[in-house]
């Protein structure tokens, strides 16, 4: 089953502040992007349904963008007053895991990486105008890094 991408943005945002960290909207762009690519490997089912798009500065989910762009490049104070969990511990197991990993670098160490990734150098860039980076290359691509 497929959470809201608001959900998933929120409980991103909370990992990174229990960490110590106000997560960015940049930040908070590239780890829905790894968050939706391993839940699509290893589920074969996506995290969340909304698209991800090619935008010059990497992969974004639009929604989310517009949601806490008058951030701008400050941290991002999460909702506590939301109620969530996931539904299996092994989605629980796999985000986590992939915030330990990838929360690790910073936003623009993310999107230098996302830019050397089959996934959004397979799609065309653009900013709103709907360049979808696939769930299928998505998850063909995670797939392999999953192997590794």
């Amino acid at each position: 089953m497929a959470y809201l991408v608001e959900q998933i943005a929120n409980q991103l945002l909370i990992n990174a502040a229990d960490s110590g960290e106000l997560m960015t909207n940049m930040k908070l762009q590239k780890m829905l992007y790894y968050q939706q690519g391993f839940h699509l490997a290893y589920f074969d089912t996506p995290l969340f349904n909304d698209d991800i798009e090619a935008w010059m500065y990497g992969p974004v989910v639009p929604s989310m963008y517009e949601k806490y762009k008058e951030f701008g490049r400050n941290g991002i104070e999460p909702d506590r007053s939301i109620d969530f969990s996931f539904d299996e511990r092994k989605e629980q197991a796999l985000f986590e895991e992939v915030c330990k990993v990838y929360g690790a670098f910073s936003a623009i160490g993310l999107m230098n990486m996302t830019h050397d990734e089959m996934p959004w150098k397979t799609t065309p860039v653009g900013e709103g105008t709907g360049h979808v980076i696939s769930k299928d290359k998505m998850r063909l691509f995670f797939k392999e890094r999953l192997k590794d």
